[in-house]
């Protein structure tokens, strides 16, 4: 399946391409980056399987997770999508529209969450209509909330994943 482009003002939403692997693993190696996902930096060869799982996500399920590079100089700064991890999480949220996004350090600050996760949305109701979506985020991870906050997902529940704090939040 082909991975829809979409275009914001400054990004670009592309699907990811083998020669992603250098910036998505520098992104995904960065303690900080990771901090509130999962708690530690990821081993190029788990990032080279995100992105075998993103690809499958496309291709299985008709959506998946772009990346995101900046329109004005082609730079990788994130990623940004939807997914069907199932997840052993309670309450379920298997079979929902899970929204997700992670940003470079250099890209943090600058509103590109935001504007992809609205582009994103945006799609989202065209390819699954009005239906609910959810996310997860760390509680400590303030940031993601406010992204969330913004593109109208609310708190819905705390609860545990992976042997930590979680919440779920829904729009």
């Amino acid at each position: 399946m082909d991975v829809p482009v979409i275009e914001t003002q400054r990004l670009r939403l592309r699907g990811h391409r083998q020669d992603d692997l250098r910036d998505c693993a520098a992104m995904w190696g960065d303690a900080s980056v990771t901090r509130y996902i999962g708690g530690k930096p990821f081993a190029r060869e788990d990032v080279w399987a995100r992105m075998l799982r993103y690809t499958g996500h496309w291709l299985w399920m008709g959506f998946g997770y772009w990346a995101v590079e900046e329109i004005a100089t082609g730079s990788f700064v994130g990623e940004v999508g939807f997914a069907d991890f199932k997840r052993e999480i309670e309450p379920s949220i298997e079979g929902l529209p899970e929204m997700g996004w992670v940003f470079a350090c250099p890209a943090q600050g600058k509103g590109y969450a935001t504007e992809a996760v609205r582009a994103a949305l945006n799609w989202g109701e065209t390819r699954f209509g009005r239906t609910r979506g959810v996310c997860l985020i760390h509680p400590e991870n303030a940031a993601s909330i406010r992204v969330a906050q913004k593109c109208g997902y609310g708190e819905y529940k705390r609860t545990m994943y992976k042997g930590q704090s979680t919440i779920l939040f829904e729009r």
